[in-house]
């Protein structure tokens, strides 16, 4: 287990010609790697149906992309640009926790100009800067703000991103960065997988900017995750429950949902009303998974958490196999990316 724990085992090269800059031309009409215990296959996304059997429960991740990323000014004059991370309930929606980028900080009483509408430092939060807002924040961004796309994607904003970069079954605002494996799952689809007896649950994860962080402790065991916020609704957590009883699987549509529904499991076997609260999870080797059966996930990056998430959750060995034939098939990578499916190493049942 020694090198697993090195974060030089989770590098590996990539053409920067397979990092997707565009959705598909369809959604839904991207590839699938398949990867069981003894063989890799290739299929289309849309035929998903294949690796599922009635009775099996596949878990969306229901949150909803926000136009996070302001541009504007400082009241010196000078440029700046505004990452919203998290919406503060408490204070009638007018302040967030926000990154923000500019040639020297911002203190406290100072404003930013975005749109001519002044916003107010209100002082440092942890690594965020704490803004208040003119009006409601979401309101304010839904005029003012742009789609937050993974700053890998050597482009501007662009006028199809504001429906591909978010699911099609979105429904609470709060990410700043999308579900990504759920891009490619459409209506027909979900229909689809009913008809099959296949049954269909939410979850709510907002996913943070911290999603693109790299992992720079050399021993991973050093690093710490960022927070996030889940909501596990009772209808979700009864079926998770009865679905396991029947001894089918819990099929993750993202890591987003794995680390909603394992950070639950920490606490207990999905017992009262609602499961909600802020997660830190960080799955490494080591973590002994509770929850969920099999999952399906983009490519990620190299030296990545969620990479080490993927590889601690259907093994080593075959993951980095897996991402060595994607590459030399010519997958396409990160967010706009493929898929992969990926059962539970059977090491861990």
């Amino acid at each position: 287990m020694t090198h697993k724990l090195s974060l030089e085992s989770y590098d590996y090269e990539l053409p920067q010609d397979l990092v997707a800059q565009y959705p598909s031309a369809s959604r839904g009409k991207d590839r699938l790697l398949c990867v069981s215990e003894d063989s890799l296959q290739h299929q289309e996304f849309g035929d998903i149906s294949m690796q599922l059997s009635p009775g099996d429960l596949i878990v969306l991740n229901n949150t909803k992309v926000i136009k996070a990323r302001l541009r504007g000014t400082k009241d010196s004059g000078g440029t700046c640009e505004i990452l919203v991370e998290r919406i503060i309930e408490n204070t009638n929606g007018l302040e967030a926790n926000c990154q923000v980028r500019v040639s020297k900080s911002l203190r406290e009483g100072r404003y930013l100009l975005v749109g001519g509408k002044k916003i107010m430092s209100m002082g440092r939060v942890d690594e965020f800067y704490r803004l208040k807002f003119p009006i409601k924040v979401i309101d304010f961004l839904e005029t003012y703000g742009e789609m937050p796309i993974p700053p890998y994607l050597e482009r501007g904003e662009i006028e199809i991103d504001e429906s591909r970069y978010q699911t099609i079954y979105s429904k609470h605002h709060g990410a700043v960065a999308a579900p990504t494996a759920g891009l490619h799952i459409t209506e027909t689809l979900l229909d689809q997988l009913q008809e099959k007896g296949i049954q269909i649950a939410e979850l709510t994860l907002h996913v943070g900017a911290g999603t693109f962080q790299p992992v720079r402790a050399e021993n991973i065991g050093g690093h710490v995750m960022h927070k996030e916020m889940y909501e596990i609704p009772e209808e979700t957590a009864s079926l998770i429950r009865s679905t396991k009883q029947a001894g089918a699987r819990v099929v993750a549509i993202g890591t987003t949902v794995v680390r909603a529904l394992e950070s639950a499991a920490q606490n207990g076997v999905f017992e009262g009303a609602c499961l909600s609260g802020e997660t830190s999870l960080f799955i490494r080797p080591g973590f002994q998974f509770k929850v969920v059966d099999s999952l399906v996930t983009n490519f990620h990056l190299p030296k990545s958490s969620l990479l080490i998430m993927v590889c601690t959750f259907a093994g080593y060995d075959r993951v980095m196999k897996a991402y060595r034939s994607a590459i030399k098939e010519r997958y396409q990578f990160f967010s706009y990316g493929d898929a992969m499916w990926l059962d539970k190493n059977p090491c861990m049942n």
